[in-house]
């Protein structure tokens, strides 16, 4: 096998944008579909084709890469794809889909012959345009060859998981870690809230923890998006957040786990969006704090 591919990118959103470009920087051809065509189309300045449907953008291809919204869109993307799709194709799946979805997205694969990669990805818009994503992986180690080259494009790492893509155990772990990056930003979002009316400036917390077991990189990173009002573009959107820890908190459901903070964070960035910030950067739940729209002061 080339190591030179044709691969699908089927959503071309915040992180599959980026994914594609950096597959086509890597030399492998690339084409790409989207919901909206107008999210998709930039992507030709990079050499990338972009297709009208589904079943044109798989045509042809040796791995096809799903970076949708949640699981029922994965499903009904490969779907809409299956008449062109042929046995044997990879099907890197990249979409944050919770535990409960994988089961039917595998049996999707089993049913076209595809070689089924669960295959999700740590990282935001920054990571995704330099291509240094982690991706977790777990599927069949017959086909790591083919997908292989189109994880080393996209990603600095590759955390292989399991050889059963249909066990999740790749999701699984994405959505632990997912649980983590969550209550950190909503964390985040509530020590600026709080810093207003009590009067402390938040340099003032910052030059506090400096240096100690408390300071932490994403914390200054993410306060200062606030801060400096630099919301958008979004490096992980309020609304796919939002859906994200919906996925944790079911996942704890399932397994008969209580997770009041994930619980407590999906609807406060719910509450975020349904105030106007959905497409803002995930820190943007910090408004959620406050009855009367604000700005971070």
């Amino acid at each position: 096998m080339t190591d030179k591919l044709t691969v699908s990118v089927l959503g071309t959103g915040i992180m599959g944008a980026a994914m594609a470009r950096n597959l086509a920087r890597a030399g492998h051809t690339v084409r790409a579909w989207n919901r909206s065509r107008a999210k998709a189309e930039p992507l030709a300045a990079d050499g990338v084709h972009i297709a009208a449907t589904p079943a044109e953008a798989v045509h042809g291809a040796d791995v096809v890469l799903t970076m949708l919204y949640d699981g029922d869109a994965a499903l009904d993307v490969i779907r809409q794809a299956a008449p062109e799709l042929r046995p044997g194709v990879a099907w890197m799946q990249s979409t944050t889909a919770g535990i409960d979805a994988i089961g039917d997205l595998a049996a999707l694969a089993r049913e076209h012959g595809l070689l089924f990669y669960d295959a999700p990805v740590l990282g935001t818009r920054q990571p995704a345009e330099a291509g240094q994503l982690t991706v977790l992986a777990a599927g069949p180690v017959e086909g790591r060859d083919t997908v292989t080259p189109v994880f080393d494009a996209v990603g600095a790492r590759t955390v292989w998981t399991g050889e059963d893509g249909a066990a999740g155990t790749a999701t699984r772990l994405k959505l632990v870690a997912n649980s983590w990056v969550i209550a950190a930003t909503a964390a985040t979002g509530e020590v600026l809230a709080l810093s207003q009316p009590l009067g402390v400036a938040p340099e003032s917390f910052f030059e506090l923890i400096a240096g100690g077991p408390l300071d932490m990189g994403y914390l200054r990173a993410k306060a200062g998006l606030v801060l400096d009002d630099r919301l958008t573009p979004a490096q992980f959107a309020v609304a796919t957040a939002a859906k994200d820890a919906r996925l944790i908190v079911q996942a704890g459901e399932r397994h008969g786990v209580r997770l009041d903070v994930a619980a407590a964070s999906a609807e406060r960035l719910s509450r975020a969006a349904a105030q106007g910030h959905a497409d803002e950067d995930m820190v943007a739940a910090y408004f959620a704090s406050f009855d009367e729209p604000r700005t971070a002061d």
